[in-house]
Order: C-alpha cells, then structure tokens, then sequence
C-alpha cells in the first residue's frame, strides 16, 4: 500500500531492477529513462542505487502529470528520449516478469529492418483471450495482425510487454496522432450538430494514445512490425498473487546463472533446498528449513524449527520457533508466534491467476499478511488476505481481513 509496484522486491531485488539488469547488458545501451505517474522523489533512490551499480547507463525518471495512455508518455517524452541521438529504443511494461533475452531481440530488429519488434510468447489457446495476440508469420517473422484480448481466438502467440523500436517511430506515432486528431474533430462535430458535444472529454481522448490499439495494430496493419519469440520464461505480474511465482523463476534462473546472489548450504545449517535468497543482514537459525523458492529480507528473525517453502519474507519480520511459512508474503515487521502456520495456495506457471479476490471473496492463490501484522502462537492463518496493522488470536481461513 505505500510502494510503487514496481519496486516491490521478487527474486530479491525490485521487480524493476531484474528489466535494468538485463538492458545494461546490450551492448550499446547508454541510458534508461522510467515513465511513471508517481512524484520524483518516490523513485530517486532506488535510481541512485542503479546509477552506482551500473555506472556505464545514465538513469532519468520523467514524470507523467495525467493519463496520457500506454503510449501517451512515452510520446510526450519523445524530445528527451531522442536528446541522445539512440539509433533504436526499447520499451518494457514494468508488470512482467522475464527472462529478457534483450540481445537476441535487438538483433532480429536489425536484422528484419521494421520499424518495430514485438517480443511474443506462446500460452496456452484456452487462455489466450487473457492477452494482446499477435498473428505472426512464421517463415518471415512479420506481425501480421495484432488483437487486444480478442473475444474469439486468433493466435497463441502473446504479446509480452517487451519492445524495441527504430527512432523514426514517434514520426509513425505523430502520423496516427494527426490522424485521430482529424476523426475526433468530424466525431464532435457529428455531436455538436445534436447537442451532445463535451469539449473536455474530447480534448482528454484525443491526446491519450494506447500503444496496443493505436499503435501496434497500425504497425502491423502496415507490414512494419517483426515478431521475436521468446523461448525463456515470462509471466505477468498483475497482482500480488503473481509475485510468489515470479519470485521462483527469477531465484530459478540465479540458480542456474551460478549468481552469487543465492544462499549456499552449509554443514553447521539452516537446510536450504532449491534456490534461496538471504540478505546477509537476516538472522537464520540452525535448526529453520528453508526453500525451495523462498526469499528472506533485511534483518529478518528466523526461530529454531521453523518451515518456509515458496514465499517472500519482507524486512524486519521476526519468525518465531516452530512456524511454518508455505506459499505467502509476510509483510514488513511483521510478527509469526510459536507453532504459527501461514499457508496459502501454490500458483503453478498455468494458473497464471491475476486476481486473489473476487467479488469479495478469497480465491484459492497466496496468503498474503499486510505490514506490521502480529499471529499469535499457535494460530493458524491459511488462504487468507490480511490488511496492514492487525493482531490475530484465532485461526482464518479463506478471509480478506480489514
């Protein structure tokens, strides 16, 4: 409730920081510009952090004032992007989760010579109404045609929120611009011969600019748009119940990186099983079990006896003797007793379930526990949502909690 979503930490580091990681590794790559609604401050250090770790990139965050759409920012900003004379220019949704093959995707743009490459991933056909769907030809590699979530099906083939354009691509958006311009002048004209005109909704959809709709579908209407296909792994991050999940494959992946990043097993203990991050402020006892899939932040307790599988543990939690932490988030200063179990439901990469309510009713994903949230001993707390700030005697199971 007071981060920015982007930088709530899976695979532990911030969701955004896994997308710079990977473009500070193309070659060539000389800044990094964030777009976002939120006030300067709120990002400023985590940007100063990135700029001492990755000083070859200049790091910029540009502010949007109003709701200018998927691709309403990122043109209003096209005079400081193009300050830096980049001969090409990706853009990423923060919501994903990835294994960013960023250079190979650089380089089939090159290679293809489009205005604009469209990272695709293949899903399921019954889920596939969830997505932006891309029809690709697979001998030339051209998006053919793109769909926003169709009713029927239309392709398998996913949009993944990663894209890399050619400079000359804000000439293409002006051009669309102009042209919307132009048929919201003829629709208010339309109205105003009825009396239905409002000039101020008119002035604030014309100037909005979705890149799916918009953009993309104009694009591959055009024949200027490629289509990568991305073998590695890719889901979205759209709620809380999506960062556990994400959370694994991205400790999945430092484990098979060898990255240094991931706690060791030692012979004096704790067990650690499958991938495990630990922050080396954390205070883990000899006898805890720990992983697979599990990340443990700043200068967290961990008791003698205690269980955790698959879940996040934020700062300054304290987890007393004996408890058991199976697939959840426990939030900052948070406070599990003796025997405490949190457990919720485990997210397989084909659920990919976007919600943990509906309609006011706890679906079957994570138990998630809001900061500064005190489990007394022996309760358990299974499935459930719990808002920040609460103290539990007694067992819940399948509540949202307020």
């Amino acid at each position: 409730m007071h981060l920015p979503q982007p930088l709530f930490p899976v695979g532990g580091q911030p969701i955004i920081w896994h997308q710079i990681k990977a473009l500070s590794n193309v070659d060539g790559l000389r800044e990094i510009i964030l777009i976002g609604f939120f006030e300067d401050h709120v990002f400023q250090p985590f940007l100063s952090k990135c700029q001492d770790e990755f000083p070859e990139v200049s790091f910029k965050y540009l502010r949007e004032y109003s709701q200018l759409g998927t691709a309403g920012g990122f043109f209003h900003f096209r005079d400081q992007i193009l300050r830096g004379g980049p001969k090409n220019i990706f853009m990423l949704y923060t919501d994903i989760c990835c294994s960013f093959p960023l250079g190979e995707l650089l380089a089939q743009h090159e290679r293809h010579g489009r205005l604009g490459t469209i990272m695709v991933t293949k899903v399921e056909r019954s889920s596939a109404h969830l997505y932006g769907c891309v029809v690709v030809d697979h001998e030339t590699r051209l998006a053919e045609h793109y769909v926003e979530k169709p009713e029927t099906y239309v392709s398998d083939m996913a949009s993944t929120g990663v894209f890399v354009f050619d400079q000359e691509i804000f000439q293409f958006m002006a051009r669309v611009m102009e042209k919307r311009a132009i048929e919201f002048e003829h629709q208010r004209a339309q109205e105003s011969a009825y009396g239905r005109s409002d000039d101020n909704d008119g002035a604030q959809d014309v100037n909005r600019l979705r890149l799916e709709q918009d953009i993309l579908r104009a694009m591959a209407a055009d024949k200027k748009l490629s289509a990568f296909l991305c073998t590695g792994f890719w889901r979205q991050i759209k709620s809380s119940a999506s960062a556990v999940p994400a959370n694994a494959l991205y400790l999945q992946q430092a484990a098979t990186d060898n990255c240094a990043l991931l706690a060791q097993p030692r012979s004096e203990g704790p067990e650690i099983t499958g991938a495990v991050y630990i922050h080396p402020s954390a205070q883990i006892h000899p006898t805890a079990r720990i992983g697979p899939n599990v990340s443990i932040h700043a200068r967290v307790v961990i008791g003698p006896g205690v269980r955790i599988n698959d879940s996040i543990v934020l700062d300054n939690v304290h987890v007393k003797d004996n408890a058991a932490v199976l697939h959840a988030i426990i939030g900052w200063d948070g406070r599990i007793g003796r025997w405490g179990r949190i457990e919720g439901s485990k997210i397989t990469s084909a659920d990919d379930i976007d919600e943990v309510t509906h309609s006011g009713i706890k679906l079957n994903s994570i138990c998630i526990l809001g900061k500064d949230v005190q489990v007394k001993d022996e309760v358990f707390i299974r499935n459930s949502i719990v808002l920040p700030h609460k103290e539990l005697a007694s067992n819940k199971h399948n509540e949202v909690i307020m």
